[in-house]
């Protein structure tokens, strides 16, 4: 038994050190500051979490990279380490890693955000939840682009002190409003008719994200069509996924359901639909809201506390399925009332402009470079 615990022991100690060989090899080619991406999000379809990997990626590279020089999951030890996603082989190797720098961890969800997600046996779940946060505390700083996680990670032991709150942003030039005409070519392409009010929602096919209750205000709306982008990211451990499932199989005539539509084809979505309509009962920061505020078209969403400090009045609120309904069918009938959702878009696009989120990221990318000093 003590062979098997050496011979483990000195396979783990080579390992160790030949990750620190590999990393340690690898030295700075400039005075840049070295920025190294470390991410999985787009091994999985359909997910905000890649998609808002991507836009942060390309933000910094655009427009700070004269100052930093980033690196995608590079075996480097760079000044400083980002993690988007917190798969274990980050977590077992972060000590070498950032022997030589900071780590900052990305938070995209929490044990109560994940809970109505995924259908795991418990002890999964706990495991899971322990690990999750156990990662978190581990980075010498966090992100959040939600301010209300601050207190939540408070709560879970992490000091305020080492989280950070910088917003997503979503790049103009792949979403924007498109001419009438080719809307309405597009909506030949999905299968919509020309002159239908419609309501979009792009999101994974998930009891969270208020499927039922899209799927039962589309029963009683028929003179509507509903439209849904996405899919069962996580296949059948998908919380609600076989009767979701059943649903797919013989939809209402007027649910859309349109699968898992590429990012690069998404803003064809938002610009099919007279309102972005997002029933969801748990979120962080939706990246498609900022999609489809780009698009400028109406966003109605759930009244959730957890948009308060970030959407503030950008959108329309609703708390049941009766509201929602309401609101829509005043979307469609009052004028005045959807060109006012239109320009509550407008200004949410603008609040979250480039340059604003760029100086965000800048400032802290400098802090967290500083502390090492």
């Amino acid at each position: 038994m003590n062979k098997k615990i050496l011979a483990a022991a000195a396979i783990l100690a080579a390992a160790c050190a030949g990750a620190y060989f590999i990393y340690s090899r690898r030295t700075k080619k400039s005075d840049k500051i070295t920025v190294n991406m470390k991410s999985q999000a787009t091994s999985v379809p359909g997910q905000g979490v890649g998609s808002a990997y991507l836009e942060q990626v390309r933000l910094i590279k655009e427009d700070l990279g004269d100052k930093y020089e980033v690196t995608e999951n590079a075996h480097i030890m760079a000044d400083i380490t980002h993690y988007h996603t917190i798969n274990p082989t980050y977590f077992l190797l972060r000590p070498i890693a950032c022997a030589r720098g900071r780590s900052v961890g990305y938070v995209h969800m929490l044990p109560e955000t994940v809970e109505t997600s995924l259908n795991l046996p418990k002890i999964a779940k706990k495991l899971f939840y322990w690990y999750m946060i156990r990662f978190y505390d581990s980075m010498d700083y966090l992100v959040t682009v939600n301010p209300y996680f601050i207190g939540r990670l408070e709560h879970y032991g992490i000091p305020r002190e080492r989280v950070t709150y910088i917003p997503n942003y979503v790049s103009s030039d792949k979403f924007h409003p498109l001419p009438y005409d080719k809307k309405m070519e597009l909506r030949d392409k999905y299968g919509i008719p020309r002159d239908a009010f419609v309501a979009v929602c792009a999101g994974q096919l998930q009891v969270r994200k208020g499927f039922f209750d899209f799927l039962e205000i589309a029963k009683r709306r028929p003179d509507m069509v509903f439209a849904w982008a996405g899919d069962f990211s996580f296949g059948a451990i998908t919380d609600g996924y076989k009767e979701i499932q059943k649903v797919k199989e013989d939809p209402p005539a007027n649910l859309k359901l349109l699968g898992m539509i590429p990012r690069d084809d998404m803003n064809e979505i938002y610009n099919i639909g007279d309102v972005m309509f997002l029933p969801s009962f748990e979120e962080l920061f939706p990246m498609t809201i900022l999609e489809a505020m780009c698009a400028n078209v109406p966003i109605l969403l759930r009244d959730l506390e957890i948009y308060n400090d970030i959407l503030f009045d950008f959108y329309y609120r609703e708390t049941s399925v009766d509201g929602f309904i309401n609101e829509l069918v005043k979307l469609r009938d009052d004028p005045d009332h959807y060109n006012a959702g239109v320009e509550a878009s407008k200004r949410g696009n603008k609040f979250y402009s480039k340059e604003h989120v760029v100086k965000m990221w800048d400032d802290f990318y400098t802090m967290v470079y500083d502390s090492m000093k």
